[in-house]
């Protein structure tokens, strides 16, 4: 997550040095294999192929039936490989025992709260930088930790971080081309993995994770901090007590000025993230604010969303920034931008409601997640954070969102001033998510969160080329989203 200071999540992590780093698949246009979009009949019968990114073979994507993009098709979702993970409880231990795959600015950052979590030892690091990995392992002796085990030596050293047998948890925090074989390679391993956003870029490499998750029996979790910030938290607790009531619409976003820090060669350590701005044309980020949403509307638990219709701009805006700011014979000269600069999608639910996404990361504005909740009672909007709810307000004016402290998450009650950037949310996750593996809890959440909240990145992308038609949305937990069980907002363990 990002505030309007503060640097992105996956920023200068080394493995990205070249134009497209190892591990990373061919652009769009000239895919070296085939992918078939997996996904629910609709799209599956119109025989969409996809490209090595997701993106469409043929030119435009012909829409998908009316009817497939109606039901909510899980009937038509790949059989099961194995067992369900929801509802799933990790083994209980008293230390987790990490592995972190990625130290620049993200990973660099992120192995300070780990160490600051009791119960938490860091036994192995990997990074093909090799000076990343001592300054981190420094860290961890300075923390009074044994020295970690390092992984330096190339782009697919992290393979034998994976293989080893005294770690219990993953953290994965590369470039976005290589989450997937990464994940893949820590679930084949026999461990559980947490992982940046976006999880993966491609409907089959979801699927897969999905399978993978559910035949290792290790989870494998989009390790999405939004979702513990405090006003997400305090709103979704009022959600779920009926203070919006019937919940109708929501809205998430990724509104983000990256340009400076796209055209950086030291902050992204070479074009990675820049790159995909050339291969596909939607929401690359979607899962900051399609997070929050899908928690406080109860997705994949009671709810599902069921088809998204995508809209973008034209792409001007890096072009634009790059004549203006780049010297002549920069290498960004010789790359065409695709990638819309707003991109608007509109997402439905099984039970009718819509979520509204937003990206755009190459203009000028101001920071913003949107966040927002509105139901037959109120509505909530965030940046600022403001609220309207009978029958405390009648109005018709801005109430103050500081009066519903008394709704905080018991987390943020318990640590009310957490250490780490972004408002503390990134030690609260991390807190929850230890505690949750050390007591043996379910999750807060899993790979089906994973794979739906990442679901838009290809699918905007092929919408936008199918002139916004609505896309179906895969059904990744095959009919368990019928289930209600607890999430984000878990009861307090009594433990």
């Amino acid at each position: 997550m990002n505030d309007a200071a503060t640097p992105d999540h996956n920023a200068g992590i080394s493995g990205s040095d070249n134009d497209v780093a190892a591990g990373s698949q061919p652009p769009a246009d000239g895919p070296t294999r085939r992918s078939v979009l997996r996904t629910s009949a609709g799209v599956a019968g119109a025989g969409v192929a996809v490209g090595a990114f997701g993106a469409p073979a043929a030119e435009a994507a012909p829409a998908a039936p009316a009817a497939a993009v109606a039901g909510t098709g899980e009937h038509a979702a790949p059989p099961r490989q194995g067992r369900t993970m929801a509802g799933v409880p990790f083994e209980r231990r008293g230390t987790v025992r990490l592995g972190i795959i990625g130290l620049g600015n993200r990973g660099g950052s992120m192995i300070d709260l780990f160490l600051a979590l009791p119960g938490v030892r860091v036994v192995a690091l990997c990074d093909p930088v090799k000076a990343k990995c001592e300054r981190a392992a420094a860290k961890v002796v300075a923390a009074g930790q044994p020295s970690p085990a390092v992984y330096a030596k190339g782009e697919d050293d992290y393979r034998e971080l994976c293989e080893r047998g005294d770690l219990d948890l993953v953290y994965v925090a590369t470039p976005w081309e290589t989450h997937f074989t990464i994940a893949k390679a820590a679930l084949l391993g026999g461990k559980h993995v947490g992982v940046e956003c976006p999880v993966a870029m491609r409907l089959d490499e979801l699927w897969a994770l999905v399978d993978l998750s559910e035949r290792t029996r290790r989870h494998c979790m989009q390790l999405e901090n939004c979702c513990y910030g405090r006003n997400e938290m305090r709103v979704l607790r009022m959600a779920h007590a009926g203070l919006f009531g019937e919940l109708l619409h929501g809205a998430g976003a990724y509104n983000h000025d990256l340009r400076a820090l796209m055209f950086d060669p030291d902050y992204y350590e070479g074009p990675w993230r820049r790159l995909w701005h050339t291969r596909l044309r939607g929401d690359l980020y979607p899962n900051h604010g399609f997070g929050p949403v899908a928690n406080y509307m109860d997705v994949n638990r009671g709810d599902r969303v069921v088809s998204i219709s995508s809209f973008g701009t034209p792409a001007l805006g890096l072009a634009e920034y790059r004549e203006a700011n780049m010297e002549p014979g920069h290498p960004s000269f010789k790359e065409s931008y695709v990638s819309a600069d707003r991109t608007v999608s509109m997402v439905r639910t099984a039970k009718g409601r819509i979520i509204r996404l937003e990206h755009d990361v190459s203009t000028p504005h101001p920071y913003s997640r949107i966040n927002s909740l509105g139901g037959t009672k109120g509505v909530f909007e965030d940046y600022p954070a403001r609220i309207y709810v009978e029958p405390d307000h009648t109005d018709h004016r801005w109430g103050d969102f500081a009066r519903y402290a008394d709704w905080d998450h018991w987390l943020w009650k318990e640590h009310a001033n957490p250490p780490g950037g972004h408002g503390g949310m990134d030690y609260i996750m991390l807190l929850r998510l230890v505690q949750t593996m050390r007591l043996g809890l379910v999750p807060d959440f899993d790979v089906y969160d994973a794979a739906v909240w990442t679901a838009p990145v290809p699918l905007s992308h092929l919408s936008i080329k199918a002139q916004g038609a609505p896309l179906p949305i895969p059904d990744f937990t095959r009919g368990e989203w019928r289930r209600t069980r607890p999430g984000v907002d878990s009861a307090k363990p009594t433990d």
